[in-house]
């Protein structure tokens, strides 16, 4: 069986995406010192090197690799070799241009940027696989050989082709699927607007047609889109099981950008010896930690809990959004070590040193254009001393507070045309429930709305628009045996196939929470409903209400006005030995407090309220102790309690009691015993 973590590392992976390529070999020598003063122990390379590692179809170059893997291996840094499967080299689409990807208005894309792949497309299945093999028969035994990097970011920038290959691919995918086109027309429910196919070999992509078209197809397509990109995967992978056996094979993810949420990553996460993630800031004026937290536990759930690997993040900004600050300073290891605490054995970057030329020439670096001399250098060094400190802690877990249900077929599901308001999204939901959890300093782990809940006091539902009837009564199973539930609205509406459930809505859910849903009301923009508690508080909806009519739950908050006036705004439903609460309006992360504060006093979930906003207080634990991360992103110095004694690891100071946390610092505590 391979290894699930980098071989050769004793402590924690430390470094980023090394291409020299880029660079002549005069600089190579003087990046490897660089490397070694900014305590880097791995780096990732050929990523991109198809062209220069194969230059003509049946021709390899590998002596440039050779010598950099050699140099590595001189200087103690362990790669993470790339297989280059990403981009194709030029004269290969020249030969076969019908591998690059088509649009569903069917405009095929050009060459020249990266990505540009119709994952069907068998010559590109044969091509990937022959360099892969050269790969590794070439550097199987190579002393400096960590970790696989197969292929980069898979699903960006083009997760779907529309093009003929990929309508023959697709007919297979459903074959295995479904079995029969009677079977694909009752699913799809091809009765609708005439759509029923006679055999499937009718079928076709979810192409652009005049008005909106069947939902169950395009979400069918967004599955075999996934499930195409994995099989290429897959294949690579195999490959590497068999001629470098030992080695663990990975990919990078991007869990928790909503851009870029075309995979099932809970199924990716099962293909993969060690489960990575990059991760980028979104500066759009959201507090960017929060997002930070939840992207490490979210990459941390589909690990299994597991630890996992940030194999990219930024040193200061990046180039590709509309404005791209750079990171105030201590930001970088405040954030690197937010995703530590969270799980990842340790924090790499893109890049090592900034590129000169090409799209990401303005995106920040390990090694900026403006050299050693600089802020990013200085806290590079800083940063990989204190990373070294932390050695102690691999192997070790996260330990979780609470869970909360995220299915990215749900999210495929929801993202579809024609739902009762365009106001209404299923991420901005998630996004804000998990706000509103982190500001009560619960740690998060994520599950399938099917996985075993048994362990979690509190279960959060943000956003479950599609539930299987194995999922509902795997929610209900959890509350009768005792768990506390927290639903938002529009969730357990349709089935697997984007089927309304028989019955009143919400469906799949209506049995745990006791109620019914006669209608949707979305509210028109700008406009807000009141909502009252029982002792008079009053908290502030929008973007939805609903008719929502008891079936044994009780009504803890009610409509104040609008169309649900004097209806159920929140309820909650004892069922067995738990509580289920449903909330059918929009609320803010600040309002949803008040409603999670029930929710976790039902589930007797421990408060902290000592703490002060966004200061993170994280358990890593294992074998080697337990370990307390104290991450203050505030601007004042903050006092965190300590249940016990122990040592604080990136200053040597003893803590007891109470922990000082400077402003914009990280301590991290090794408790005794």
């Amino acid at each position: 069986m391979p290894e699930t973590t980098p071989t050769g590392l004793t402590g924690l992976a430390f470094g980023g995406d090394y291409n020299p390529e880029q660079w002549p070999e005069s600089v190579w020598r003087e990046d490897m010192a660089l490397m070694r003063e900014a305590g880097v122990t791995m780096v990732s390379v050929g990523i991109f090197s198809w062209a220069l590692l194969e230059p003509s179809p049946g021709t390899h170059d590998f002596g440039w690799l050779d010598r950099v893997m050699d140099l590595l291996h001189e200087n103690g840094i362990r790669a993470d070799l790339g297989t280059p499967t990403v981009a194709p080299p030029a004269w290969f689409y020249r030969a076969h241009p019908d591998a690059l990807p088509v649009t569903a208005e069917g405009v095929r894309y050009a060459f020249g940027s990266r990505g540009a792949i119709c994952h069907s497309n068998t010559a590109y299945r044969e091509a990937s696989a022959a360099i892969t093999e050269q790969l590794a028969r070439r550097y199987a035994e190579h002393p400096a050989l960590a970790m696989w990097h197969v292929h980069n970011e898979y699903g960006v920038p083009v997760s779907a082709c529309y093009c003929d290959s990929c309508a023959t691919h697709f007919r297979v995918w459903l074959r295995a699927a479904y079995g029969s086109v009677e079977a694909v027309n009752e699913a799809w429910g091809t009765a609708f607007w005439g759509q029923r196919y006679g055999s499937i070999e009718e079928i076709e992509p979810p192409r652009v047609t005049p008005t909106v078209g069947n939902p169950a197809q395009a979400l069918d397509y967004r599955r075999f889109a996934d499930a195409t990109l994995r099989e290429n995967f897959v294949r690579e992978r195999d490959i590497l099981h068999r001629l470098a056996p030992g080695t663990p094979v990975t990919t990078n993810f991007m869990t928790a950008l909503s851009q870029c949420d075309s995979l099932d990553y809970w199924a990716w996460g099962r293909e993969v010896d060690l489960v990575t993630n990059d991760h980028y800031l979104i500066t759009d004026g959201r507090r960017t930690h929060v997002n930070l937290a939840m992207a490490a536990d979210l990459t941390r759930s589909v690990a299994g809990g597991a630890p996992w690997l940030l194999l990219e993040h930024s040193t200061s900004g990046v180039n590709w959004q509309p404005r791209n600050p750079a990171k105030a300073p201590g930001q970088m290891a405040r954030n690197s070590l937010a995703h530590v605490a969270r799980g990842s054995e340790g924090a790499l970057f893109f890049q090592w040193r900034q590129s000169r030329s090409g799209a990401e020439k303005f995106h920040s670096a390990m090694l900026p254009h403006a050299g050693t001399d600089s802020r990013v250098w200085s806290e590079v060094v800083e940063l990989g001393a204190s990373v070294s400190e932390l050695a102690s802690l691999k192997s070790t877990r996260t330990v979780a507070d609470v869970a909360m249900l995220w299915d990215w077929h749900s999210w495929w599901a929801q993202s579809l045309q024609w739902r009762p308001s365009e106001d209404h999204d299923a991420r901005e939901r998630a996004d804000t429930f998990y706000e509103a959890l982190y500001d009560r300093h619960l740690t998060v782990d994520f599950a399938h709305p099917e996985a075993d809940l048994s362990a979690y006091p509190l279960v959060v539902v943000p956003a479950l628009y599609l539930a299987t009837e194995a999922a509902a009564l795997n929610l209900k199973e959890y509350v009768a045996q005792g768990g506390t539930l927290l639903v938002s609205y529009f969730s357990g509406i349709v089935d697997e196939h984007d089927a309304v459930h028989p019955g009143p809505c919400p469906g799949a859910l209506r049995d745990v929470l006791g109620l019914t849903v006669e209608e949707f009301s979305p509210l028109l923009d700008g406009r807000s409903v009141r909502i009252t508690g029982p002792d008079g508080a009053e908290l502030t909806g929008d973007v939805w209400t609903e008719f929502v009519v008891p079936r044994g739950a009780e009504t803890v908050w009610t409509y104040a006005d609008g169309l649900a006036a004097g209806r159920p705004a929140v309820t909650r439903h004892r069922i067995g030995d738990g509580t289920a609460w449903y909330v059918s309006t929009r609320l803010t992360a600040r309002d949803l407090d008040t409603l999670v504060a029930g929710a976790c006093a039902d589930a007797g979930v421990t408060e902290r309220p000592e703490l002060p906003r966004d200061v993170e207080v994280v358990t890593r634990r294992g074998d080697t102790g337990t370990f307390v991360f104290a991450i203050n992103h505030t601007e004042s110095e903050a006092k965190v309690p300590l249940d016990a004694h122990g040592t604080e690891l990136l200053t040597g100071e003893r803590a007891a009691g109470r922990l000082a946390v400077p402003a914009g610092a990280v301590r991290v505590v090794r408790l005794d015993g």
